[in-house]
C-alpha cells in the first residue's frame, strides 16, 4: 500500500502533551502504516437478506470483541449489498425474499502484514466466518477456515477489490498505529 510521509500539519498542535506527541511521531521518515481490506464476496442464490442480517447481528458481540482484543484495526464494518440496483442498496421491503444478486462486503482498515491479521480473525472468529460462508459463493470450499487458515487466505486475497488494480490505493490522514493511537488517546 503507500507510503506515508511524516506530516507537518500537526506540529504546532495542543491536542497532546509534548511527551504524548512525540510518541505518535516515533516513526521513521517513511512508514507503511494502515492497510485497506475490501472483502466482496457473493451470495449464494435463494437466500434472503434477513439470513444474513440475523447472522452478523447474532454474531456482532463476538465481531466487536475480537476486533478490540486483535488491536490493529482502525475501522471495520460489514455492508450488504444488491448487484441488481443502480445503488447496490438492498431493498428493504424485500428482506424475506430469495435472492440471487446479495454480496457481503467486509471493509476495513488495519495495521500490520495480510496473513497475520487474517490469522487473528480466524483464530478469534473461525465460527463467524464459518457461518458467514455458509451462504457465500464457494465458502464450503474453505470451511472451516480454522482448519484451512491458508485457503481462506487466499479466498480473501482473490475477493479483496483492495488487493487488486485499480483500487490498490489507501490516503490516510494520519501515520500512527491503532495502538499509538490508543496509548496517546484512551478511550474514556
Amino acid at each position: 500500500m503507500g507510503i506515508l510521509k511524516k506530516p507537518t500539519s500537526l506540529l504546532n498542535t495542543t491536542v497532546c502533551s509534548d511527551s504524548i506527541y512525540a510518541e505518535l511521531i516515533n516513526y521513521s521518515e517513511e512508514t507503511i502504516m494502515a492497510n485497506p481490506l475490501t472483502l466482496i464476496m457473493p451470495v449464494l442464490p435463494d437466500t434472503k437478506l434477513l439470513t444474513i442480517v440475523e447472522l452478523l447481528a447474532k454474531s456482532q458481540p463476538a465481531i466487536d470483541a475480537a476486533l478490540e482484543s486483535i488491536g490493529t484495526v482502525h475501522f471495520a464494518r460489514f455492508s450488504l449489498l444488491d448487484r441488481s440496483k443502480p445503488n447496490l442498496q438492498p431493498d428493504l421491503l424485500e428482506i424475506n425474499k430469495p435472492s440471487s444478486t446479495l454480496m457481503i462486503g467486509v471493509i476495513t482498515v488495519y495495521d500490520g502484514d495480510f496473513n497475520p491479521y487474517i490469522s487473528d480473525f480466524v483464530a478469534q472468529l473461525g465460527d463467524v466466518f464459518n457461518a458467514l460462508l455458509a451462504v457465500v459463493v464457494d465458502g464450503s470450499t474453505i470451511t472451516p477456515v480454522q482448519d484451512n487458515i491458508a485457503k481462506f487466505q487466499d479466498f480473501v486475497t482473490t475477493n479483496d477489490a483492495s488487493q487488486h488494480k485499480p483500487n490498490e490505493n489507501l490516503f490516510s490522514a494520519y501515520p500512527q498505529t491503532v495502538q499509538q493511537i490508543l496509548a496517546a488517546f484512551p478511550p474514556q
